[in-house]
């Protein structure tokens, strides 16, 4: 049983998913094609973008470096933290963000559905799985925007990894199960038009044998849907990456390209590659095919556009952000000859200044986001 424990726990500290992974107009108003901040798109080309990795709040480290025996109670204190980085406060301030920048699209990571069972049966065997809502990060956000009027769907959503563990509750000291649902997830502005939605999980995951139960899949994958602003249609996808092994990160990367390599349409990858720009093996792999829209900036005193990462507890006093790993990456099919397929990027990290806090001194999550506004030249 407690091997069994211990092996659960190092699966899930594998994931990272309890961890991880302002400006003007993005053209200047005198350039053809300029979109006026938080208007229609005014030109064939221009599009906004958005990509956040949300979090679910709390430190899987403590989790894995526990002795077994002293799991439940580490569990325990991590399904605490949850109420400590809350989401309902988080979501507020991811939804200033959205509201600022009115994107077309929205990349998001780490959307969680956290569930509980009082009381547990996972030191038993586990045979009913937990059901009973806690969190439901997605529900959450699409309220929060329809609160302030701001129309967003779900354009498209995967569900990747799909853990469950014992806790000493902290709330009711009683034996219970918390289970971990995450998400990949595409909204989509209530204008933009849209079709195809696809979810995908990789082929290549993490599968690891749990004594006397099945193996644990940890699945990842990518969320995508054709959206068409002003006059083109693009295909926009949602990912998250491995977070903590290089071959499987590798491995789901080449397999994302293998299904866009028949794509006719301009693309648009957004999400937490886990790969820090320039060097992550990643990351080289990935602008073998596609363009870094960061590279092609023309914001200034943007940096060099670091995304991660703030305290587990998000509580840290000032952000000191040293990995490039939240990215929008662009391909363009058929660009005129002669012609760069991008044009003029406009982008900014956001979640990333002290004013972008809750009013509880919390940042949004441990990774700020990315917004891009892209011109694409020269497709169909």
């Amino acid at each position: 049983m407690i091997a069994r424990l211990f092996v659960t726990l190092l699966i899930v500290a594998m994931l990272g998913l309890f961890s991880s992974c302002e400006e003007e107009s993005p053209f200047s108003p005198n350039q053809p094609g300029a979109l006026e901040k938080g208007g229609q798109n005014a030109g064939t080309g221009n599009i906004t973008a958005m990509t956040w990795n949300v979090y679910v709040g709390a430190d899987v480290d403590a989790i894995l470096a526990a002795p077994p025996d002293q799991i439940p109670f580490v569990v325990g204190g991590a399904f605490a933290d949850l109420y400590d980085t809350d989401f309902h406060l988080r979501a507020v301030a991811i939804v200033d963000q959205i509201a600022e920048h009115n994107p077309h699209l929205i990349a998001l990571q780490e959307i969680s559905l956290i569930r509980i069972q009082i009381p547990g049966d996972f030191m038993i065997g586990n045979p009913v799985a937990a059901e009973q809502i806690e969190f439901d990060y997605l529900d959450i956000l699409i309220a929060e925007l329809a609160s302030r009027g701001l129309d967003y769907e779900v354009g498209a959503k995967v569900q990747n990894a799909d853990v469950e563990l014992p806790m000493l509750n902290p709330f009711t000291y009683s034996l219970d199960d918390v289970r971990l649902t995450d998400y990949d997830v595409v909204l989509v502005r209530g204008d933009v038009a849209f079709d195809n939605p696809t979810a995908v999980n990789y082929g290549t995951f993490l599968s690891v044998p749990v004594p006397f139960m099945p193996p644990m899949d940890i699945l990842r994958g990518y969320a995508a849907v054709d959206a068409t602003v002003g006059q083109m249609t693009y295909r926009f996808v949602s990912t998250h990456l491995e977070s903590f092994d290089e071959g499987f990160r590798l491995a789901q990367a080449d397999e994302l390209l293998g299904e866009l390599a028949d794509e006719t349409l301009p693309v648009i990858l957004a999400g937490d590659f886990n790969s820090p720009a320039p060097d992550g093996q990643t990351y080289n792999f990935l602008t073998s095919e596609f363009e870094d829209a960061w590279v092609h900036n023309v914001l200034p005193n943007e940096g060099d556009g670091n995304t991660a990462p703030h305290a587990y507890d998000l509580l840290n006093p000032t952000a000191n952000l040293t990995r490039r790993i939240d990215l929008v990456l662009v391909r363009t099919p058929n660009p005129h000859p002669g012609s760069q397929p991008i044009g003029p990027v406009q982008a900014t990290v956001i979640g990333d200044e002290l004013q972008d806090r809750t009013a509880g001194s919390l940042w949004p999550s441990d990774h700020a986001g990315v917004v891009a506004t892209l011109h694409l030249r020269g497709t169909k």
